[in-house]
């Protein structure tokens, strides 16, 4: 039974009024972006660059940001924990996640905004729909990565006690699988609002053919600064974004990553106070906070002992001896019902799939038939060098982040030192940054064919960093400790333990950085800088000048080359080192 907490207002504490504040501030985000949606629709919204309007501008992106977020981590908790569990499921998809990743932002685009529109014509619901699931794209896939890895790594005498001790599969999940996969989890999550805020500018402005659709938000207003050169409004943007990123660090992030900590199969070196992050402190402060939190607690558990009771329920039955021999019939009999349920479900999803791809693969021929061999001769050009600089750019990216990954991830004062600071990093829209990084390598010298790399190494190197630092907290201090007391060098260390410790984490790392480094094409080779636009050969730059020209032909030429380009990578190069992360680098085997 779930207590009631009472006390009076004389008793509250710091705590207290920081969530009541919080809570108010929720709920006027809610009103307010409510109000939006219900708004009478406009495709193109004069956005102001006042610096007054840049709260609620910043308001409105958060909202898209969080619903986008809220929408894959539902999607990664049904569909990855389906692949993990289940061959069958695992077939499907794996395929899908690859060819989502390899879709860009602006493939998703054009479908989803005008289906939408064409969906909600009255109301701003179906353009800010689109925004939402556009976002969503750009957040999804390495959070579904990294929960299937997870999954697939918890030690097989973790399973085998739960299954000794009776928990059933859902308090299986809540105590075991879930927080074994919190820390992985928790930085893909920061990872997936930095992809979030990479696209912001995209998501929120961006022309089909003819036609301009804004909506009001950060990403719009940095588009429209750099679309008039104005340098004020611009640095009034970058300063906002990074005040809503600090603060989403000290209200969520801080307290989730640090909350995840003790989850953790190891022992920490440090605890205490110290390592507790301020919101957190105050929010076990609050009795508010403690009666909600409780509560969820106690139904979640409850959910789980009535599903545990109902499965235990055939043992019970089973130990009467005299019944026991039409109990195993009955059980065999319902098992093997399932089972030809389970392979009719099986044709059944198989073949609606393969309805769907005849009906898709029929659509992108229709297509890409007035596409002329010439333009597919771009399109190869396109992808050969585009190629190149994804390579270039994880190579860079490994370079520095792994080393860097490793030696933070070890020292706790190190991770709450530079947790902040790689946070703001990495969630700041690199794209804000494009108009200064183009202005040095414009003074060195250096043209936008391989300044286009250096590019799209300012988003993507977060995606190793951040899973080489999840991976790197998690090593044993046991096994820190054995190597020490042997006295093995520290180049040992390196190779015997700390490299192969975070390589599962890696591979995931570098699968995500390399779909983000081919989505991050459309806008490093193809940008506005101080009032003309920019370009370099290139895959992604043909997706944007398709798009913005309505080049329909052109840009499904251009995704089928994408996606088949990065889904083959996947499969002969990425899937081979999974196989060899998840067989070879498990330590508890």
């Amino acid at each position: 039974m779930i207590k009631t907490l009472h006390f009076p207002v004389r008793k509250l504490q710091i705590g207290d009024l920081v969530v009541l504040i919080l809570v108010g501030f929720t709920i006027y985000a809610v009103i307010t972006t409510a109000q939006r949606w219900k708004g009478v629709y406009q495709p193109d919204v004069v956005i102001s660059l006042s610096r007054s309007a840049l709260p609620l501008y910043a308001l409105f992106s958060v909202s898209r940001a969080i619903l986008a977020y809220g929408l894959s981590l539902v999607f990664t908790l049904i569909f990855g924990y389906a692949a993990a569990k289940n061959r069958f499921a695992e077939r499907i998809i794996m395929p899908i996640l690859d060819i989502g990743q390899s879709i860009p932002v602006l493939g998703f685009l054009p479908g989803l905004v005008l289906g939408l529109v064409a969906v909600f014509p009255k109301s701003n619901v179906g353009i800010e729909l689109a925004c939402v699931i556009m976002i969503f794209t750009g957040q999804v896939w390495n959070m579904a990565f990294s929960y299937i890895s997870s999954l697939k790594a918890v030690p097989v005498q973790l399973h085998e006690m739960t299954d000794n001790i009776g928990l059933g599969k859902f308090q299986k999940l809540l105590k075991l699988e879930l927080p074994c996969a919190a820390t992985g989890l928790a930085w893909n999550s920061l990872m997936s609002m930095a992809g979030g805020w990479f696209f912001l500018t995209i998501c929120e402005a961006f022309t089909l053919g003819e036609k301009n659709f804004r909506v009001p938000g950060l990403g719009s207003y940095m588009a429209l600064a750099i679309e008039k050169n104005d340098s004020h409004a611009m640095i009034a943007g970058v300063l906002t974004m990074a005040f809503v990123i600090i603060f989403m660090d000290f209200v969520i992030w801080r307290p989730i990553v640090s909350w995840t900590g003790k989850f953790r199969l190891t022992e920490t070196l440090e605890t205490g106070a110290a390592n507790i992050p301020s919101m957190s402190l105050l929010l076990r402060g609050s009795k508010v906070f403690q009666a909600v939190s409780s509560a969820i607690s106690d139904l979640l558990n409850g959910i789980g002992r009535s599903r545990t009771n109902r499965l235990s329920l055939p043992n019970a039955v089973e130990s009467s001896s005299a019944k026991k021999p039409r109990v195993k019939t009955r059980r065999m009999f319902r098992v093997a019902n399932i089972f030809d349920q389970s392979k009719i479900l099986r044709s059944l999803i198989v073949g609606a799939l393969g309805l769907i791809c005849f009906v898709v693969i029929g659509k992108v021929f229709v297509l890409v038939e007035p596409v002329r061999w010439v333009d597919w001769e771009r399109i190869f050009v396109g992808t050969t060098f585009t190629f190149l600089r994804v390579v270039s750019a994880l190579i860079i990216a490994s370079v520095w982040s792994i080393p860097a990954g490793i030696v933070i991830g070890l020292s706790p004062k190190l991770t709450r030192l530079f947790q902040p600071l790689i946070q703001l990093g990495a969630s700041f829209p690199a794209p804000m940054l494009y108009p200064i990084a183009l202005t040095v390598f414009t003074t060195l010298g250096i043209g936008l064919g391989i300044s286009s790399s250096l590019l799209m190494l300012l988003g993507v190197q977060w995606y190793i960093l951040f899973n080489v630092l999840a991976g790197a907290i998690g090593i044993s201090n046991d096994l820190r400790e054995s190597f020490h007391l042997m006295g093995l060098s520290r180049k040992t260390k390196w190779l015997k333990l700390y490299l192969p410790s975070v390589f599962p984490f890696l591979v995931t790392g570098w699968v995500t950085a390399a779909g983000g480094a081919w989505n991050a094409s459309i806008i490093a080779e193809y940008l506005q800088y101080r009032g003309s636009t920019l370009h370099t050969v290139g895959l992604g730059a043909l997706i944007s000048e398709s798009t913005s020209s309505g080049n329909f032909h052109t840009l499904a030429a251009c995704l089928i080359a994408m996606v088949v380009t990065v889904v083959s990578i996947n499969r002969v190069v990425w899937s081979r080192v999974y196989q060899l992360a998840e067989k070879r680098y498990r330590f508890e085997r």
